[in-house]
């Protein structure tokens, strides 16, 4: 079980010196769940950023709102139980244009050279293409889309397939 402590994480830079230009997907690494290089589109029509979440309940600990959650296994990691003080629940419009209310995390993300603390709403993006979303409210922080491009900071690690003999 992963928990994320509400404890001040370590300072982190808010935003680039210099602009960084991005691909339309890229590697996203949120080390306090335990996930490195998970594939995100980068989305600058979403105000805040999603991560796949499924099996998401809501409890209280010593007097606080929390949230339980589990990232489904995918090819590149094990099914990751998660906890996380809950930041807030808000009302997101989805991608089929219905407004959804959400559970709001607060983590810490990477993104190429930036490393910050950020807000995610938890949904089920099973039926999407790429199990993270990055919203415009990271992407202020000195990223440059160019939506003709892809993994302008790193290719995916391709799959290798082994045959049996």
């Amino acid at each position: 079980m992963v928990s994320i402590k509400p404890t001040k994480p370590p300072r982190l830079r808010r935003k680039l010196k210099e602009p960084c230009e991005i691909g339309w997907c890229e590697l996203v690494s949120l080390p306090e769940l335990g996930i490195k290089d998970i594939h995100a589109k980068i989305d600058s029509g979403a105000a805040t950023s999603s991560l796949h979440a499924v099996r998401i309940k809501p409890f209280e600990r010593d007097d606080e709102q929390w949230v339980a959650f589990t990232i489904p296994k995918s090819p590149e990691f094990s099914a990751i139980d998660c906890e996380a003080k809950l930041v807030e629940k808000r009302a997101i419009k989805s991608s089929n244009g219905r407004t959804q209310q959400r559970y709001v995390i607060e983590t810490i993300m990477q993104l190429g050279p930036l490393t910050w603390v950020g807000h995610m709403t938890l949904a089920n993006r099973q039926s999407m293409a790429f199990p993270v979303l990055v919203g415009r409210r990271a992407l202020k922080r000195g990223f440059l889309v160019n939506s003709a491009k892809r993994w302008l900071l790193g290719r995916p690690v391709p799959k290798t397939t082994t045959k049996e003999i």
